[in-house]
């Protein structure tokens, strides 16, 4: 594969056994993981340090009414249910691709978003694709930064194999996970999410503790009524 990342110490490739649970049992273990991707041949490398777990209908324990899978099958949320270590990437407000990897045995759905990473490759390349931000660390700070720094695009890049790093229309895309776990891991509500599932009772966002990339917490649609306050989260 031409332009191989150059920020490997400490990681290894990801494999699908890696990826099978559940996507909140995933999603801690991401951090501190490298996404690559190769678009047009440029590659960009983004360190993750949030994201956000989602459970499809009949994914874990508790019925998750954040996700898009939450009813089941359709074609917009496909992906979500096919093998782990694709990606599935959305469209959001419109606007903005944002990328989650596939979690969980092929059949059940399940998915964590990428909500904040630090461009460790390709940052000329990511600076091209983001000019609106006005420092490094703004590069890939909030998930449809994640997707515009990597160049994946919404449907054109949806379902990607960033396991198998196997072509997808013109892009590549691979998944190195750390050798051992991020030390210090905080967890809190999703961001933005409405109602219930965007408070204390779907503690399923984690971050880097301390990490200048990771984004700003924001209530969802009646979320901060559903929590019984206003203001920030827990732990934020």
């Amino acid at each position: 594969m031409p332009g191989r990342p150059v920020i490997s110490h400490g990681t290894r490739p990801a494999t699908r056994a890696d990826l099978g649970s559940t996507p909140l049992e995933v999603a801690p273990r991401l951090l501190g993981g490298v996404l690559t991707t190769w678009v047009d041949g440029i590659p960009v490398s983004v360190r993750i340090t949030e994201v956000e777990a989602y459970h499809g209908l009949g994914t874990g324990d508790v019925p998750d009414p954040g996700s898009h899978a939450r009813m089941g099958p359709t074609a917009r949320n496909r992906t979500m249910w096919g093998a782990p270590g694709h990606l599935y990437v959305y469209l959001s407000h419109g606007i903005h691709s944002c990328v989650n990897v596939v979690c969980g045995p092929e059949g059940t759905a399940g998915g964590v978003l990428l909500r904040a990473g630090e461009v460790v490759e390709g940052r000329d390349a990511a600076a091209s694709r983001r000019r609106a931000a006005r420092v490094p660390r703004d590069l890939a700070r909030g998930p449809g930064r994640v997707g515009q720094a990597l160049g994946l695009r919404h449907p054109v890049h949806d379902g990607i194999d960033a396991v198998s790093g196997e072509p997808h229309d013109g892009a590549r895309a691979r998944l190195r996970l750390r050798d051992e776990p991020v030390d210090d891991v905080s967890t809190g509500p999703r961001v933005g999410v409405a109602g219930i599932a965007g408070t204390a009772a779907f503690p399923w966002r984690f971050w880097v503790t301390g990490d200048p990339t990771v984004s700003a917490f924001r209530w969802g649609r009646g979320a901060a009524e559903a929590a019984g306050g206003e203001g920030l989260a827990p732990g934020e």
